[in-house]
């Protein structure tokens, strides 16, 4: 039997444990890192980015090292407190995240040689999707946006986005409606965070 001493705990569920033991043993954390670093590094990219979203997640996983003794063992999975801080660091680029959806919503559409009638249909409507998809989320509020993104990007439930805003689970839900309704009407009452039934 591997004792806990001798090897990181690997099993889902186990943040907690892995936190309170990187207490002791600050190599544990590295454990954290492996388990979630992608799963962050794609929501900080598709929000500002692959240019900004190595250091930000390296930034998350300093500020969530430094801040591992005020974590809430009571809470097994890290999941929601990671995503609360990378959150809050993506706040200080809200104007260039705002920025680059403005400017995606302006790109041209590409145009596409294939000669698949159906193919260039389907590609020149996913171009314009993501222009009017780029407008929409820029026209949002961060808040609004930090609840949709975390949500639809981040794959959190919603207590989890209340847990990563620091909001009410209420809010978040009043956040997500309105959200929802500003990103339907700009997409012609189409709705990207729902499953097609």
């Amino acid at each position: 039997m591997v004792s806990k001493m001798t090897a990181p705990p690997t099993a889902p569920g186990l943040d907690a444990e892995l936190i309170a033991e990187s207490r002791t043993r600050p190599e544990t954390f590295a454990v954290l890192f492996d388990r979630y670093s992608a799963m962050l590094y794609r929501y900080v990219s598709r929000r500002l980015g692959p240019e900004v979203a190595e250091d930000l997640v390296g930034e998350t996983f300093m500020v969530a090292f430094a801040r591992r003794d005020r974590y809430d063992l009571g809470r097994p999975d890290a999941r929601p407190w990671l995503f609360g801080i990378v959150t809050k660091l993506i706040a200080r680029h809200h104007r260039s995240e705002a920025a680059r959806y403005r400017a995606l919503s302006r790109l041209p559409m590409s145009p596409d040689t294939e000669p698949v009638a159906d193919r260039v249909a389907a590609g020149v409507s996913a171009a314009a999707s993501k222009a009017r998809l780029a407008a929409a989320l820029a026209g949002l509020g961060k808040g609004d946006r930090d609840v949709l993104l975390l949500l639809a990007w981040g794959d959190l439930s919603y207590e989890e986005v209340a847990e990563a805003a620091g909001i009410p689970v209420g809010t978040v839900k009043s956040r997500l409606n309105r959200a929802r309704r500003k990103v339907r009407a700009a997409l012609g009452d189409i709705d990207p965070t729902r499953d097609e039934e």
